[in-house]
């Protein structure tokens, strides 16, 4: 039984894959206890998670816990690594990996110094559509892929005190597209890789204190695809999730975020579905579309619990984590260049 400490409530996913290892012991995860800088939330979070408090960071890592999750605000990622790796202890470190490229160039630093085992949590990369996607643009199914585009949505104008959560800090997280443009441009970076350049743009629309509420990336990678990454956060009502178009067919996914997962859907409409060049109908893929987006959160504990254990691989490695923050970055610089911009432009560094 591998044992595990929480460090930090604040980002409520942890109390669904938690939730999961707690009801599902046969995969092995005790939540053993759990800490936070806010001791009331610290108190709250560790009762929903059936789990002790610990009064202190220092407390919980001298315990004989073997892994812990750091679900913290994303300004204090790089510190709470850096101690959970000198404490060797195995470390599953909720998205996005940091603020700052130097904080993840620390976090990649203390994970290989102290040899412990490091995965990022993204709940796109072990969602069962997704990696069917995956699947068929490296396998080249349908031919080379020529354009891809992931919608991705959110309707926190809506949200009740939204704007004053620590989400909405440019202190805790710098922005909403900060925090949530990563699932879509982690995907794309695991399916795809990495591009060349990015042109970006942003925008406030629904609340000034909810800065950078829509934004748009075009990347373009070494062999001419184009990925289109459109975040909205002042969704209310979508379908479609990801489009593929290939040189020898399509693919379409819907019901793939949050936002889709929860609307009405046509009686038979497939959640993923592809057609090839000379077919007459599109394939089911047969894989159903939760009904809950809360299911794909559920679906990490399985993942989380495997590779604890040495029983799977990570999730996502610490480099590939850095990675996947230059390009969320990157689309920071480009908009503020106002112009198309290399992934590797060093000033992504001063963003």
């Amino acid at each position: 039984m591998i044992r595990v400490g929480i460090i930090g409530f604040a980002h409520g996913h942890v109390f669904r894959y938690g939730g999961e290892w707690n009801a599902h012991p046969e995969y092995g995860v005790q939540i053993a206890g759990g800490w936070d800088r806010d001791e009331a939330r610290c108190k709250e979070g560790c009762e929903k998670l059936a789990t002790v408090p610990f009064e202190s960071l220092e407390a919980l890592l001298a315990s004989d816990i073997s892994a812990v999750v750091i679900s913290s605000e994303t300004s204090f990622h790089a510190e709470y690594v850096e101690l959970a790796a000198a404490a060797k202890k195995d470390i599953i470190l909720y998205k996005p990996m940091a603020l700052h490229m130097s904080e993840a160039d620390r976090i990649v630093e203390a994970v290989n110094k102290n040899g412990v085992k490091f995965t990022m949590g993204w709940q796109s990369r072990t969602d069962p559509q997704n990696i069917k996607m995956r699947e068929i643009v490296q396998n080249e199914t349908l031919g080379k892929v020529c354009h891809y585009r992931r919608r991705h949505g959110l309707s926190t104008h809506t949200w009740a005190d939204f704007e004053n959560s620590w989400h909405s800090s440019p202190v805790y997280n710098r922005d909403i597209f900060a925090d949530d443009s990563s699932h879509p441009i982690d995907m794309m970076h695991w399916v795809f890789g990495m591009p060349e350049t990015v042109s970006c743009e942003m925008t406030t629309m629904a609340n000034p204190k909810v800065v950078n509420d829509n934004g748009v990336a075009l990347f373009k990678y070494e062999n001419g695809m184009i990925a289109e990454i459109t975040c909205s956060f002042t969704t209310v009502a979508s379908e479609i999730t990801t489009e593929i178009y290939c040189t020898g067919g399509s693919v379409q996914q819907y019901y793939g975020d949050a936002t889709s997962t929860s609307m009405p859907r046509p009686e038979g409409q497939p959640g993923l579905k592809w057609m090839k060049v000379g077919d007459k109908e599109w394939t089911d893929s047969g894989i159903e579309s939760p009904d809950a987006h809360a299911k794909r959160l559920d679906a990490q504990a399985v993942y989380f619990a495997n590779y604890l254990k040495g029983e799977g691989p990570a999730v996502c490695t610490a480099e590939e984590g850095r990675d996947s923050l230059r390009l969320v970055l990157a689309c920071y610089l480009s908009a503020r260049e106002g112009r198309r911009v290399s992934v590797w432009d060093e000033r992504i560094y001063g963003i």
